[in-house]
């Protein structure tokens, strides 16, 4: 695992495409502080960068350097989740501009798993995690099923968990107060 973490590393710092296993379904990465980065990922999705995508961070003290207020609730859910969560939050700071949607806000995930905390641990900054797929077609439930145009447009495949199976993309939750606004299940 360490040789591919570092693998992935050396194409993030320079600016480049991953494709790696995350927490719940196979993702394509990169840098989401370089907008040259994340302008990649919408171009290899074919997807409007005026869509939003969701951003991994590796603790709650990560978190905190590009959240400043991070609301109760947020924390609770993060410390009970049984499963993947996502949740968007408002006025982030630190990200590529093409990562924030155009009502200021960004949806992140603290994933549990081992390779994506080891990778943004070692990488030092938040990285994007975005479904291994073209815009508009069906999200992978594995890596045999990633299409060929992501397979050979992104600039660097992880070896690892390629037998993995998930059929479920995380849950995406939008707080508003004290209002919590189910975007994904």
């Amino acid at each position: 695992m360490e040789a591919e973490v570092t693998k992935a590393i050396t194409n993030l710092i320079t600016g480049k495409t991953i494709l790696y296993p995350t927490d719940t379904v196979w993702g394509l990465g990169c840098d989401a502080t370089n907008p040259e980065s994340v302008s990649k990922i919408f171009e290899l999705k074919n997807r409007a960068e005026s869509k939003s995508l969701v951003v991994l961070v590796s603790s709650l003290e990560m978190l905190n350097l590009f959240i400043k207020d991070i609301p109760k609730k947020a924390l609770d859910i993060i410390q009970n989740s049984n499963k993947p969560t996502t949740i968007i939050y408002q006025n982030p700071t630190g990200f590529a501009f093409n990562t924030i949607a155009s009502d200021n806000t960004i949806a992140i995930r603290i994933p549990k798993h081992e390779f994506c905390i080891n990778l943004i641990n070692q990488f030092g900054k938040p990285i994007v995690s975005t479904s291994a797929n073209v815009s508009g077609e069906i999200t992978p439930k594995s890596f045999s099923e990633i299409s060929q145009p992501i397979l050979e447009g992104v600039d660097y495949i992880v070896n690892l968990e390629r037998n993995k199976i998930s059929d479920k993309s995380s849950t995406i939750l939008k707080l508003n107060g004290d209002e919590i606004q189910v975007i994904r299940a």
